[in-house]
């Protein structure tokens, strides 16, 4: 990008329904420190026409932690992980039910359950079938559940039971899959999305980046979230985890996790971009400037590392002139910037 770069040219791009270049997504990717507040203001004008100021906020349960076979080479509870975390089969319905209900009071739209192992059990799918119906006649909330790979039966089965919809996340690019995970395929998770999307559920589907893949893979990802229709995309951070093969990578700065979430919104204008994992200890004192590209985050933590509390989400938002929703209505406000 030239000199006096025009970041506010990529918005319009973007909202003129033209995808950017490989060229200017390296550009978002590249950019000097000195124009991440105009990429930023660039980013969160496509946000602010499709989301306004709003922010969803998503509480995750771990339901079943642990025991997992699967070889992620940046997850706690995998099978080459020797970190010291809790391990314990799929909780009880009335545990992951009261779960449902602080998530509920603090605020949360969307409870996200979710379960370690290669898949689900029909047994397990079953007992949360019920779970979810329990929550549902209780509460209004939506539910998302994050299980492994699933069947095309087994996702009908959720839909049946009042689940909204079913995260699984790509995690990286296909470039670059079986360098952190082998006992899976890349083509495994593009046949649980399609199994979730012919059900009629919506997809969450985003991506973990600072696990030594290149800026090309990051776009790659992007894109293929977009290709593979993810409604909501949540970009974690790597959280490096002692006893996990990616321990002591420290690849990101707050800058580079901001600029990542500028080249999501602009690849994915229309989407939920979720700030999730690893932003607390990765974005740092920069963490209000990631709702500018983002509409979406997590509290009180995550599966198995402590994150923001509740109260303190809620401050930030406000703080930084957001406000807390619970649909993707576009919210009415008036113009503010950034830059």
């Amino acid at each position: 990008m030239p000199e006096q770069a025009r970041y506010d040219l990529l918005a319009e791009q973007v909202l003129g329904g033209d995808a950017l270049t490989d060229g200017q997504c390296m550009d978002v990717l590249d950019s000097p420190d000195a124009d991440l507040l105009q990429v930023l203001d660039a980013a969160f004008t496509v946000r602010r026409h499709y989301f306004g100021l709003g922010v969803q906020l998503h509480v995750l349960k771990n339901a079943k932690s642990g025991l997992c076979p699967e070889d992620c080479h940046y997850c706690s509870q995998s099978s080459v992980s020797d970190a010291e975390i809790e391990k314990y089969p799929l909780q009880a319905g009335d545990e992951i039910v009261s779960g449902a209900r602080e998530a509920h009071a603090g605020g949360a739209h969307r409870y996200c359950i979710v379960t370690s192992g290669r898949a689900p059990t029909n047994n397990e799918v079953d007992r949360l079938c019920g779970t979810v119906q329990d929550i549902k006649s209780e509460l209004d909330i939506e539910i998302c559940c994050c299980l492994g790979l699933l069947s095309g039966d087994q996702a009908v089965r959720l839909k049946s039971a009042g689940v909204d919809r079913v995260n699984h996340n790509l995690n990286t690019s296909e470039s670059y899959h079986d360098d952190i995970v082998t006992t899976h395929t890349y083509q495994d998770r593009l046949d649980t999305l399609r199994s979730v999307q012919d059900a009629g559920l919506s997809i969450c589907s985003g991506g973990i980046v600072g696990m030594g893949e290149s800026k090309d893979d990051i776009v790659e990802l992007a894109r293929a979230l977009n290709a593979a229709g993810a409604d909501s995309i949540p970009v974690n951070f790597l959280h490096p985890i002692d006893g996990t093969p990616l321990a002591g990578r420290e690849d990101l700065t707050p800058r580079d996790c901001l600029r990542i979430l500028c080249l999501f919104r602009f690849i994915n204008p229309d989407r939920e971009i979720r700030v999730a994992g690893g932003r607390e200890r990765n974005i740092r004192s920069l963490q209000p400037l990631a709702l500018y590209p983002a509409n979406s985050i997590f509290m009180e933590g995550y599966l198995t590392t402590n994150g923001q509390a509740t109260s303190d989400a809620h401050k930030m938002i406000a703080d930084a002139g957001f406000e807390v929703t619970t649909g993707f209505q576009t919210v009415p406000t008036a113009a503010i910037s950034v830059a």
